[in-house]
């Protein structure tokens, strides 16, 4: 009898440790699976949950330098008022991490970034200014007084809400205002968890808003000598090196980054993306920058670090040539629009006619893309899908410009006396 009940019992047993085992392994990974005191201690218990919920945004704290130098989840998502915050498994975090939070710590680096066009224009530039408060507007007049008080884009308006949300708010956000009164995103450039100074230094992130026929700066540094000598000794640059330590000797092949952002050479780094620029390349009528004379030394300072100051020389001379040659084609055709809308030939309502989208493709991919391939190094971008293509647009311009005017004199010439 005794054998009886101790089998029974034995059996009990291995049935009831069965099956807690495999109601064990049906539980989330998430309840079984506890953090170590010291995970827990670097990240305030936030990694408890996100290490088995969102693995990949842990793994990216942690390989960041924000985690060495002991910086935690709630130090970045504290809340920064009442009415952005919200109650999450016992904490009371910020619903948006915004460039204010950067801020705190990173200041010079924020107030560099206010100077630069990313940031306020950049979002007046889609939105116009309506999105601002009088403040802020009047401190970003003082850097880019033309590109601020201006109405929403018409084109985004035309091409729909969805076209919009998903194409120009996606790269012209990164100057958008927040509810904090800061201004920008800085995760656009150097993500979100990782704070990486790699992401920020490497050409396809800058390429994933400067990209396309508008702005194909990736494209033309992709050919350029540049582009095709960091391929090639990618695995010898040192992208995480500190921005205002950087030499030659840690980074001596270019991406975007190297020549507008990073110190070298005696030049200071920089936030401020037009620092070094010369030229209003992306206008139309490209003009020289306030800042001309300041900015072109920097410049060649950079390009001094790796170039010849014979070479430096000849590059900008043919570069600016470039610049006043493409000017004078993108003037010709301004000509040709302005008469045409001071005969009554075209309605004063923007993009309504074929050739406002001809008149605008000019100029605004062909003429571009002649200019910044002239100033990047990119050759077939200068010539074939810059300036061979504003030779074309300019002949078709004058032919339709030919035909309005003609079926104006057709339809005088058929009226009744």
């Amino acid at each position: 009898m005794r054998n009886r009940v101790a089998v029974i019992s034995v059996t009990s047993a291995v049935v009831v440790v069965g099956a807690a085992v495999f109601i064990q392994s049906r539980r989330p990974r998430g309840e079984v699976k506890r953090a170590t005191a010291d995970e827990v201690k670097g990240t305030g218990k936030c990694v408890e949950c996100h290490r088995e919920q969102t693995a990949g945004i842990v793994r990216q704290w942690q390989d960041s330098r924000h985690a060495q130098a002991g910086i935690t989840c709630f130090d970045c998502h504290k809340p920064r008022d009442q009415a952005h915050q919200l109650e999450h498994k016992g904490f009371q975090i910020t619903r948006f991490v915004t460039s204010g939070t950067c801020a705190d710590c990173h200041k010079r680096e924020y107030a560099e970034f206010q100077r630069s066009r990313h940031a306020v224009a950049s979002w007046t530039a889609v939105r116009g200014n309506q999105d601002f408060t009088a403040a802020q507007l009047a401190e970003a007049r003082k850097y880019h007084p033309e590109a601020i008080d201006r109405p929403p884009n018409p084109l985004p308006i035309l091409e729909g809400s969805g076209a919009l949300e998903v194409g120009c708010k996606a790269c012209h956000e990164v100057g958008a205002p927040n509810y904090d009164s800061s201004i920008g995103n800085c995760t656009k450039c150097h993500g979100k968890h990782v704070e990486s100074v790699a992401m920020a230094r490497i050409s396809d992130t800058c390429g994933s808003c400067h990209m396309g026929p508008d702005h194909s700066q990736i494209e033309i540094w992709r050919e350029s000598r540049h582009g095709i000598m960091f391929v090639a000794r990618r695995e010898k640059q040192n992208l995480e090196y500190r921005g205002d330590e950087l030499s030659a000797n840690q980074q001596d092949t270019p991406t975007c980054s190297t020549c507008h952002f990073s110190g070298m050479g005696g030049v200071d780094s920089t936030h401020d993306v037009g620092e070094r620029l010369s030229y209003y390349l992306f206008a139309a009528i490209s003009e020289k920058r306030p800042n001309f004379e300041a900015a072109r030394k920097k410049m060649r300072f950079m390009c001094l670090n790796c170039h010849s100051q014979g070479h430096v020389d000849r590059f900008y001379q043919q570069a600016d040539t470039t610049l006043i040659n493409t000017n004078a084609q993108v003037k010709k055709a301004q000509d040709i629009m302005e008469g045409l809308y001071k005969d009554g030939l075209l309605t004063k309502e923007p993009f309504d006619e074929p050739i406002e989208f001809l008149a605008f493709d000019l100029w605004h991919y062909f003429g571009r893309t002649a200019k910044h391939g002239a100033y990047m190094g990119g050759a077939d971008f200068s010539q074939w899908h810059g300036n061979y293509e504003l030779q074309l647009k300019l002949a078709e311009l004058r032919h339709s410009a030919d035909e309005l005017r003609n079926a104006r004199t057709r339809g005088r010439a058929g009226r009744p006396p």
